[in-house]
């Protein structure tokens, strides 16, 4: 049985690619350190329903303590690494900058030396579509430049890109960072726009929308995003053996190492977000019109020719389709089951 190893194993993200990789039989050491930046009970519960699937191994701690990785990776020896635990949220990251320095760069530091001593066949590290910054071309492809981060949060995350990049090159570890955009879904964060708006609608309360709705997302289905993931940990890059780069790839020409986008590529536009929304719940929302907030972006839209060139797949759930699978999701777990009053 092959064991892989995924961080941030209780959170959004980390929840549901555990989930696919129990159920394809594999077996998973999932760490996280179950944070209190929001309520610490989903985190628990989204644990709770991985053991049943399979061979959960779970492992409470901070993926930055020193040693931790090195000696999880020595006992485990995983052959794969899916790294996703962060600091996420770019708005809290000018509320509190070095919980962002402490868990993505240094975190992201012990993950690496950690591979080097005990490299996996394939390193996976999330980023995130916020490293494409100030940039104004779009689609984003993952050949721009990124050199313009605006928040601190998205600064950390282009770091640990370029960290990854150097110890691909000088160990020679497989490894992938993934761009992801605007996930969303069933168990998600309480502090992003989906969660945030249904709760608010559910409740009768108004809604706070940004830079007065002029906003677009390339929002994309957790499923499809797992699903991308999924298949990229099987297109290990491998290092140029005469340092060319085909057209339109994102390999290193100096080691085995690659970003790739996991987007939608289809930009929605924030008013037909929460019209979506106010469909699936069958109320209407009140809309508190506001400026943009420091360090957010007007647009994101991904160019996710690279991941269907390498895995064959494209992201294909539509927003309207997945929005009502979260309310839906919502309303049993916090409606039906009375753990929040609504």
């Amino acid at each position: 049985m092959p064991t892989a190893l995924v961080t941030g194993s209780a959170g959004f993200i980390g929840y549901h690619c555990c989930a696919r990789l129990l159920s394809e039989g594999w077996r998973v050491i999932g760490l996280d350190a179950l944070t209190d930046y929001y309520e610490v009970s989903l985190k628990q519960n989204r644990h709770a329903r991985l053991a049943p699937l399979g061979d959960f191994v779970p492992e409470i701690g901070r993926v930055e303590d020193p040693g931790r990785m090195a000696d999880l990776f020595a006992r485990e020896k995983p052959e794969v690494v899916i790294h996703l635990a962060a600091q996420a949220g770019v708005r809290y990251s000018i509320e509190n900058p070095r919980s962002y320095l402490e868990s993505n760069i240094i975190g992201t530091f012990e993950i690496l030396e950690a591979a080097r001593a005990h490299p996996p066949r394939h390193l996976l590290l999330a980023s995130t579509s916020s490293a494409y910054g100030a940039n104004t071309e779009m689609p984003y492809r993952e050949t721009d430049r990124a050199d313009y981060q605006m928040s601190f949060y998205a600064a950390t995350k282009k770091s640990t890109e370029s960290m990854a990049h150097s110890y691909a090159h000088l160990f020679d570890v497989p490894t992938t960072m993934f761009r992801f955009f605007t996930v969303y879904g069933p168990w998600g964060r309480p502090d992003m726009a989906l969660f945030k708006f249904t709760r608010a609608i559910l409740q009768g309360q108004p809604i706070d929308v940004y830079n007065f709705g002029d906003m677009q997302r390339d929002f994309t289905y957790v499923d499809d995003l797992v699903d991308g993931i999924r298949l990229l940990m099987d297109a290990a890059p491998e290092r140029p053996a005469d340092g060319t780069v085909p057209e339109g790839d994102s390999l290193s020409p100096v080691a085995p190492f690659r970003v790739v986008n996991i987007g939608n590529s289809e930009p929605v536009q924030l008013t037909e977000f929460i019209e979506a929304i106010e469909e699936a719940t069958g109320l209407n929302a009140t809309r508190n019109l506001m400026p943009m907030q420091p360090g957010d972006v007007p647009a994101t839209w991904a160019d996710a020719t690279l991941l269907q060139t390498l895995t064959g797949y494209s992201p294909r759930t539509s927003v309207r389709e997945g929005v009502a699978k979260f309310v839906a999701w919502y309303r049993d777990y916090y409606l039906r089951n009375s753990t929040e009053s609504a």
